[in-house]
């Protein structure tokens, strides 16, 4: 991760720690820095926004960068992340941009860049923006006359994209009862559309954005509204999108969750009996559920591990082929549809599973059994240090030895708070507790926490 960017583009509380000058200088950045691959100057630039107040702010700053620099802006308004990947990868545009903090609260916000292929940009194209925000690398020439770059309103790029959701879908949804989420967020509109255009019977909630109430006690991150309309209208199944709609978690008939794990397992096992399963692989991250890996090893599927983070999943299934990744979140890569995360697809690939299988959600994940999970942070003096203590590690082996193969545990370092993060994984909440407790002891006896 860089100074600005993160793993999920340059995130930050509005004009606090990313400002409209951030936003002008990435704008004027990526106008020249495609520009010098076309002959007459002008690049292509797709940008989407979510519905925060600010979201407009950052585009108006971006649009004035980007044709400063001669490019040419093409603007899809309030759409999701997943929009811009699929017209970015599909419409021949140089990159893509999408201005979202995703489930954070309305006052931060976010510049995501997606390359040519509708994948995350390069680290080292984001190095060099880096640079340029601090001034490192002088000045960029401004556009002039004729070369200075004009924008588009590109609502059909949006539309084509809702077609293509819709041409996924292999069966029709006809009597089917389902909620959706929208997290007063980038789906708002979407979702509902493409599950009225296949059929379903709707019930929306959080469909009315005000600029300020984007994931505020709604969406992926807080789903207790829709697992109580889904219980009180008695409803087939229920799915919550985050603020840009490129995550989903799922509600079953009976108003309970369906986590990211869930997912994985059951569009997994549907995928190895369709002879769909690419490697006969999985890719999970290490803070996946332990039971969702005693799940793969009872159906004979094999799986991956990464680093957190919807980048690394997708890093290990394009290196190696695989089709089916995801986080525990909801973020859920299906690669032979999408390069990113893309919550309305998710949907609709759980819409298809109990529609082939004839079945409930609660049937398909029911041989998945979660196991008890307890996470504790315990703030420390050097991550690094006390990680590595003798002591701590021969506390955490100690630990894992008394698991066995019934349980686990990862220790690991917070990537932006001075953090250590103790997980266990057991058959009983207790034991949870109580092997956390242990290692966090020895790291408070070794002098470490704060």
């Amino acid at each position: 991760m860089g100074k600005y960017f993160g793993t999920d583009g340059f995130r930050g509380e509005a004009n606090v720690t990313l400002t409209v000058d951030h936003a002008f200088k990435v704008g004027r950045f990526l106008g020249w820095f495609y520009g010098k691959n076309h002959e007459d100057g002008k690049s292509k630039v797709v940008i989407g926004k979510d519905t925060r107040r600010s979201s407009y702010m950052f585009e108006y700053a971006l649009v004035a960068g980007l044709t400063a620099s001669g490019a040419d802006v093409y603007l899809l308004h309030v759409t999701t992340t997943p929009s811009v990947s699929y017209v970015a990868r599909t419409e021949d545009f140089d990159c893509g941009i999408m201005i979202s903090a995703s489930h954070n609260p309305f006052y931060d916000n976010g510049i995501k860049l997606i390359n040519d292929r509708g994948e995350k940009m390069r680290e080292d194209v984001i190095g060099e923006i880096e640079k340029y925000l601090d001034g490192d690398l002088g000045e960029i020439p401004y556009a002039t006359k004729e070369n200075i770059g004009r924008t588009v309103d590109y609502v059909a790029g949006r539309n084509r994209y809702m077609g293509y959701l819709m041409s996924l879908a292999i069966h029709s949804f006809k009597d089917k009862r389902i909620g959706l989420d929208a997290a007063n967020g980038s789906a708002w509109t979407l979702a509902k559309a493409v599950f009225d255009a296949l059929g379903a019977k709707t019930y929306v909630i959080n469909a009315n954005p005000d600029g300020t109430n984007i994931n505020t006690n709604c969406g992926s991150t807080h789903i207790e509204g829709l697992q109580e309309l889904v219980r009180r209208e008695h409803l087939d199944a229920g799915f919550a999108f985050d603020g840009d709609a490129d995550r989903c978690l799922c509600v079953d008939e009976n108003g309970e969750i369906i986590s990211g794990d869930h997912i994985l397992y059951i569009y997994g096992c549907y995928m190895k009996e369709q002879g769909a399963l690419e490697g006969n692989k999985v890719v999970t991250t290490v803070m996946s559920n332990f039971g969702l890996y005693k799940a793969f090893d009872a159906v004979g599927i094999e799986y991956e591990k990464t680093a957190v983070g919807d980048k690394y999943v997708y890093e290990n299934m394009l290196q190696n082929g695989y089709r089916l990744g995801g986080e525990q979140s909801g973020h859920i890569i299906f690669s032979k549809y999408a390069t990113t995360g893309d919550g309305i697809i998710t949907a609709l690939k759980m819409m298809e599973v109990m529609i082939a299988k004839n079945k409930t959600l609660s049937e398909l994940a029911a041989p998945f059994a979660v196991y008890p999970q307890v996470l504790k942070n315990i703030k420390v003096t050097n991550k690094t240090e006390a990680q590595n203590d003798k002591e701590v590690k021969a506390a955490v082996e100690e630990v894992a030895k008394m698991l066995g193969e019934d349980g686990r545990i990862l220790v690991r370092e917070s990537g932006t708070e001075p953090l250590v993060r103790v997980m266990v994984e057991a058959n009983s909440l207790d034991l949870c507790e109580k092997l956390v407790d242990k290692v966090i002891d020895v790291i408070k006896a070794r002098g470490y926490a704060i």
